[in-house]
């Protein structure tokens, strides 16, 4: 038996058992009644049985060929769903985007960019898979999402990186925080304070155990939490000391429930972007997406500065509040 069966083969037999008739089946196909009994024959010949009995002008289904029928009106059906579905996407504003995205992405990142996306695209169907940069690489490489939304990884030649924005990792402690009420990180100090850190398994968590590593200071006490928010509601409570990029307090350092500091002379810088298999080229919807996230991210580069320039800590007074710049850029 062929393991390839010709699908105009079978759109003929599948006519013909409806119509029992050569003829009926030539004029609904568009072809000859000799066009047709070649077919058939030459389907019988790929299968390796009789399909049809031949009775004057009429034909009926053997065992076997019913036995075709029910597959071949599945493989039918199936075949102009595809062509349907093709042609949906092929027209403009319908397509279909599948995202990966780490869950601060997906929190602070994804909604803005979305919510203008949609605009364009409205009949867009989208999908959005959770997980943090080793996840979203894995997931582009098994072809199971279109574009990532995460970190740029060391090196990976199957994956493209499109930059958006680099962003600074920096302390957060509350504002009643010694460091806070001082207005100086003391390195000595470091490795005594409790860290809220956001799951150890996360690109970012390797990202800052390298930083202290490097710098040759132990962070020994650690709480680990599964939110950002969570992460930042425990240090107001004067809980610990997180390591956060500053958008995403953005709001709490405006209004001083939060007190930034940097890490150190040297910073923690990290760099953002989309990215998708190389071997694959953009298409339009995908284009789109990632002109968005670049003038949608842009605001966050503003916040920047907060890193360097902490709100004024509770109980300072306005000497030591103007100090805070220049002595926490000696921290660690």
């Amino acid at each position: 038996m062929n393991t390839i069966i010709d699908s105009r083969q079978l759109r003929a037999f599948v006519t013909l058992a409806r119509t029992g008739s050569f003829t009926q089946t030539g004029k609904e196909l568009f072809l000859s009644q000799s066009a047709i009994s070649h077919g058939i024959k030459a389907l019988e010949r790929d299968i390796g049985c009789r399909l049809l009995d031949r009775v004057g002008k009429k034909v009926s289904l053997t065992p076997p060929g019913e036995q075709l029928l029910y597959y071949a009106d599945k493989i039918l059906r199936e075949m102009l769903d595809a062509r349907q579905s093709i042609d949906q996407l092929a027209k403009w504003g319908h397509s279909r985007l599948r995202l990966g995205a780490s869950t601060t992405a997906c929190q602070y990142l994804l909604p803005p960019v979305l919510g203008k996306f949609k605009e364009s695209f409205p009949q867009c169907q989208l999908a959005i898979q959770p997980g943090d940069t080793p996840v979203a690489m894995e997931l582009l490489l098994q072809n199971r999402i279109d574009l990532a939304l995460a970190l740029e990884p060391h090196h990976e030649p199957r994956l493209e990186f499109h930059p958006l924005f680099t962003d600074e990792l920096v302390f957060l402690v509350a504002p009643t925080h010694p460091w806070a009420v001082r207005g100086v990180v003391a390195r000595e100090e470091i490795p005594t304070q409790s860290y809220i850190l956001y799951n150890k398994g996360t690109y970012t968590f390797r990202l800052v155990e390298e930083y202290f590593r490097r710098e040759q200071v132990a962070l020994h006490s650690l709480i680990e939490v599964g939110s950002m928010e969570t992460s930042k509601e425990l240090v107001k409570l004067g809980l610990g000391v997180s390591i956060l990029a500053p958008w995403i307090a953005r709001r709490e350092l405006r209004d001083g429930t939060l007190v930034s500091f940097p890490l150190g002379r040297r910073k923690l810088k990290r760099n953002w972007g989309i990215l998708h298999r190389t071997a694959r080229p953009l298409n339009l919807a995908e284009e789109t997406f990632i002109n968005l996230c670049r003038t949608t991210t842009e605001e966050l580069l503003k916040c920047e500065a907060v890193a360097t320039t902490p709100a004024r800590p509770a109980g300072a007074t306005s000497k030591s509040a103007s100090r805070i710049p220049a002595l926490a850029a000696q921290a660690a």
